[in-house]
């Protein structure tokens, strides 16, 4: 999208508007899908795409835009023109107008009517596959919050502000807090954009502010600021791509007197690390196999940052495709490799030293069952992180029942990441 509105040369309302569009009508396809099912005289699945897609964006502007219902219409009905041909028009308006006749909410309650299973009514009502609500119901309810699944649900939903973060000794963000920017609750570094291209600010360019959520900001904070740093440490962010937390732990590296080494196996991913350290030349980027890392450096590392490979569901604001993307049937090889990387991890850690396992996931599968593998076949110890994040960040709100983390969107306002520090 963002190469897409550069190209377009669109002004900063309409880049906004497109943006809206496309990614809110990726977001409500479910739903969407199910009110065109009602209306149309053919089943969703036989529609062509191209044409199917017009529709849908059409229904989303008629739906939860303030777009004028006439203008939605002819808009909608002359992009399909244009990309489809004279002959599916008349289809297209009737489907259109059909859809117009009634409210989102009224939609909304006619598509769950008569249904009696709870996860496919909130799969319908938030447009979330059926087995990523069943994922969020079965981690709120391991914290006691089983009642807040609509809530996190509905936060999926809401487009995320931007959260920047001011890189340590390169930038200092009372600047943009003076400029009018609002400042983060938790990290000391952080500030939000409620209107603008953070492109065109001239520190994002050239690397000294980054795009960067609240919970991945906390996330490489965890990990160095749980313990005083001693002499020359060495640290490692083991899956480092794109770069956004090797970034701030450079940062922090740098300012503490640390030696910081990113690996990527991914060489495209490894190039966005490359780009986000322009500012730290003293890292050393790596494309190691992160599995191998335990056995070519056993008992080397002070300090590890594992951001393991994972289903994103704690993201689904900022990537709608995310949902449609993954499956249940991902989560075995997954889950499989994050155990592995956690195990070469603690195989690289010096004895005493600090490993902080993190996924941008709340599934259980991906979070607690991995570290509780990990007791157990491992012999981990896991530290009270809870402990330390509500001292020095969360103001004591973060429940004290567990010793992991598992931040959630809709209570914390940060991406739904998972954090357990061990050590051995």
């Amino acid at each position: 999208m963002p190469t897409l509105l550069t190209e377009a040369k669109l002004s900063e309302r309409d880049a906004a508007f497109a943006q809206e569009l496309g990614f809110s009508t990726i977001r409500w396809q479910l739903t969407y899908d199910r009110i065109i099912d009602k209306v149309s005289s053919r089943e969703v699945q036989s529609i062509e795409p191209i044409l199917l897609n017009g529709i849908r964006l059409g229904v989303h502007q008629l739906l939860q835009m303030r777009v004028p219902a006439h203008a939605s219409l002819n808009e909608t009905v002359n992009l399909i023109r244009q990309a489809c041909g004279e002959k599916v028009v008349g289809f297209a308006n009737g489907v259109l107008r059909r859809v117009s006749e009634k409210s989102f909410e009224q939609w909304l309650e006619a598509i769950t009517d008569g249904l009696t299973s709870q996860v496919e009514i909130l799969s319908l009502r938030f447009s979330h596959p059926e087995w990523i609500v069943r994922a969020l119901q079965q981690s709120l309810k391991s914290d006691g919050m089983e009642d807040d699944l609509a809530d996190l649900l509905g936060s999926n939903n809401t487009p995320a502000l931007v959260t920047m973060i001011a890189l340590p000794g390169l930038s200092d963000r009372d600047e943009f807090l003076n400029e009018g920017a609002l400042t983060t609750y938790m990290s000391p570094y952080g500030f939000v954009l409620d209107s603008g291209n953070p492109s065109e600010i001239a520190e994002v360019r050239s690397g000294k502010v980054r795009v960067q959520d609240e919970g991945s900001q906390i996330a490489a904070l965890a990990l160095v600021t749980s313990r005083e740093i001693q002499g020359e440490e060495e640290w490692l962010d083991m899956c480092a791509g794109p770069g956004g937390k090797a970034a701030l732990l450079a940062a922090l590296a740098r300012a503490n007197g640390a030696k910081l080494e990113a690996n990527e196996i991914q060489e495209h991913r490894a190039e966005l690390v490359r780009k986000a350290l322009r500012p730290f030349p003293e890292v050393t980027v790596t494309t190691k196999d992160g599995r191998d890392i335990g056995d070519t450096t056993p008992n080397y590392f002070d300090r590890i940052l594992l951001d393991a490979p994972c289903t994103g569901l704690g993201a689904l604001r900022r990537r709608p495709e995310a949902r449609w993307r993954k499956s249940a049937e991902d989560l075995k090889s997954l889950v499989e490799l994050q155990f592995e990387l956690l195990q070469s991890a603690y195989h690289a850690l010096k004895p005493g030293g600090l490993l902080l396992y993190v996924t941008c996931s709340p599934h259980l599968s991906e979070t607690t069952a991995v570290i509780s593998r990990a007791i157990k076949e491992l012999g981990v110890s896991v530290l009270d992180l809870t402990a330390e994040l509500n001292e020095q960040y969360f103001s004591g709100s973060l429940p004290k029942e567990r010793k992991t983390v598992q931040l959630y969107t809709h209570r914390d306002g940060t991406d739904c990441m998972f954090m357990a520090l061990l050590t051995k």
